[in-house]
């Protein structure tokens, strides 16, 4: 078992455990750690106590975390495109079409293969072993930059910044039609849609909130290129908000965009800025990935 211990802050002031224990790793479910509070894993103040006990600032949570389970993942050497890295995180640049983490049908070619090969034994082992490392992620086929954790230590930390909404993130897109208001938010919250279970949509009844901050750089012919800088970082979430005003991402086939247009392969969308405080020295780090080639020369040829 590993062990870690948490203090509570005071934005958790009345917070139930299993809810507290689910926002610190926020790739786990609150019934897995209903599970392990119910076998006397998680303690408060050196008390066991059940999922729904109320903290208050300053309790020391301490929890034991199963180890985790080794499994048919292999290493690959795929090239990585490495924007940051030291002994805490690696940043990397994600190529279009690369999915993060293994999944039914994606056993190989992802990009945990390609970090279990270039990280070797350093990664953080929260998320399991389908997802060693991974704290976030961007969609198959949207491109740019992605944060790896090589320890458990860096990967709370980081989880706690993304959780609280305070990491940096600026994404670059094309989108159909001309947006005229130069910049603008939208606001609305994000779920599963009602019908077709692998889409979002903006469901204010049962999604959680979510916050898109856009400015317009350049109105092309029939397409605007665009900046956006995220509040909340939700599915499909600057998919589902561009959508939703009727200025879809171009060649994002599933929320409305035109079919095989230009040849794309997906959404035209890019993660291009990361920032976020050092686990280590606690100072800002900034990373931000080039435009890749296709979105530039289909920049160019928009114009």
């Amino acid at each position: 078992m590993e062990l870690q211990t948490f203090e509570v802050g005071e934005p958790y002031d009345g917070e139930r455990l299993d809810k507290f224990l689910a926002t610190i790793y926020p790739s786990q479910s609150r019934t897995f750690f209903q599970k392990l509070i119910k076998e006397g894993q998680v303690t408060v103040n050196e008390h066991a106590e059940k999922s729904n006990f109320r903290l208050q600032p300053d309790d020391i949570v301490t929890v034991r975390i199963p180890p985790a389970v080794s499994v048919e993942i292999l290493p690959e050497d795929i090239p990585l495109d490495i924007l940051y890295e030291d002994a805490d995180v690696l940043v990397v640049n994600k190529p279009k079409g690369m999915v993060v983490h293994p999944s039914v049908g994606h056993y190989s070619g992802t990009l945990v293969n390609a970090v279990l090969f270039h990280c070797k034994d350093s990664l953080s082992g929260i998320n399991g072993e389908i997802r060693p490392g991974i704290v976030h992620r961007i969609d198959k086929d949207t491109t740019g930059s992605l944060i790896v954790c090589k320890n458990d230590e860096s990967h709370i930390k980081i989880a706690e910044q993304i959780k609280a909404h305070s990491v940096t993130r600026r994404y670059r897109g094309i989108v159909n039609g001309i947006v005229k208001d130069d910049e603008g938010t939208i606001t609305g919250a994000i779920g599963r849609h009602p019908t077709d279970r692998k889409k979002m949509a903006i469901n204010e009844k049962n999604g959680k909130p979510a916050v898109t901050h856009y400015k317009v750089l350049e109105r092309l012919k029939k397409h605007t290129y665009m900046e956006f800088e995220l509040e909340t970082g939700r599915t499909h979430q600057i998919r589902v908000h561009m959508a939703s005003i009727g200025h879809p991402l171009l060649g994002d086939t599933v929320y409305g965009g035109e079919k095989n247009a230009h040849g794309l392969q997906g959404q035209t969308l890019h993660a291009m800025t990361l920032g976020f405080i050092h686990p280590t020295t606690g100072e800002y780090l900034e990373v931000s990935a080039p435009l890749p080639e296709y979105f530039e020369n289909l920049l160019r040829n928009l114009k």
